[in-house]
């Protein structure tokens, strides 16, 4: 093929005519994931998982799997759905193991656009491939086969009334089998209660925080609280700039000083998780803890110096060395 006919199949192949109908209803299938993530209605509601599951599990390994074998022969109906669910299993995490080394990191929006880039890619490398094939050689979903078997089981045809029985039974099942797993998804049994509270470095991830540095010079991190209290809650957090000391005889650290630097409150919904920019500076260049306490109720106006860990709700804090 000389590369002149290899483009014209190209924009031949991109022609939303000539677009086969599966790969049609997996375009559609993955606008309706994108509207399960972002439409305000939808993204609350149980169509959420069912239009976004897909998307993740099958739509990816999918289109792949019709990207490497375009034609009729290559592969039956069962070995292309397994073939599709297996590579999307393998695919989605090395995507998000490959996101977590960007800029971008992991996270709801950055897997969302992968996703959908991955998936027009190697959709327009199906429709490609499949255009380059004769036309009775090219892989094609039977759907009019399918409605006509349908029809015949249903309607009469050569089944007896026992197997027309039973394959409703059995659609019937698989309907409540699916309804019920996407009931437990979306209103799971409350579990254990509990708050994530963490640090990352300025840059999102759990590195490179500031942890050597010229007093008085403006630092920043990056506070991360996820709520999973099963109600919304507006935390506190209360920072403080620590001076300790080991004490060998005792093999005990004991604080000196805890001179208070701010405290901020946030509200979180429940299933959220919340991370903002936290900017501080440290004056004192004995200082050699950054604490931060967080609390679930209103904080007390005094704690004392050396019950700061108890008596907070969570509690963290960066090792510093201040010039």
């Amino acid at each position: 093929m000389t590369s002149e006919t290899a483009a014209g199949v190209l924009i031949r192949s991109l022609d939303p005519r000539t677009i086969p109908p599966d790969l049609k209803g997996v375009y559609l299938w993955v606008f309706l994931a994108l509207a399960g993530i972002y439409a305000p209605i939808i993204s609350e509601s149980l169509l959420r998982v069912v239009f976004v599951l897909p998307f993740i599990l099958f739509i990816p390994g999918y289109l792949l799997t019709a990207a490497l074998f375009p034609a009729r022969d290559d592969l039956d109906g069962i070995e292309r759905v397994a073939l599709s669910l297996g590579v999307s299993i393998a695919a989605v995490p090395l995507l998000g193991f490959a996101l977590n080394y960007t800029p971008w990191g992991i996270g709801l929006d950055s897997i969302a656009v992968t996703l959908l880039a991955f998936s027009l890619v190697v959709g327009i490398a199906a429709q490609f491939r499949r255009r380059e094939l004769p036309e009775e050689s090219r892989f094609t979903v039977p759907f009019a086969m399918y409605r006509a078997s349908a029809r015949e089981e249903f309607s009469g045809g050569s089944a007896s009334r026992f197997d027309r029985v039973l394959s409703v039974v059995l659609i019937a099942a698989v309907l409540v089998a699916v309804v019920t797993t996407v009931f437990i998804i979306m209103v799971p049994k409350e579990g254990e209660k509990f708050t994530e509270f963490y640090i990352l470095g300025p840059r999102g991830k759990a590195a490179d925080y500031p942890t050597e540095f010229m007093s008085g010079t403006p630092q920043t991190v990056i506070i991360g609280i996820g709520n999973h209290e099963y109600r919304d809650i507006t935390y506190t957090v209360e920072t403080f700039a620590v001076e300790s000391r080991f004490n060998n005889a005792t093999n005990q650290s004991t604080i000196v000083s805890a001179t208070p630097l701010d405290r901020f409150s946030v509200t979180v919904p429940h299933n959220r998780t919340v991370e903002q920019p936290y900017s501080f500076r440290i004056m004192d260049p004995d200082t050699n803890r950054i604490e931060f306490l967080l609390f679930k109720e209103p904080p007390p106006d005094n704690i004392p110096r050396n019950t700061l860990a108890e008596a907070s709700y969570r509690n963290l804090h960066l090792w510093l060395r201040v010039h």
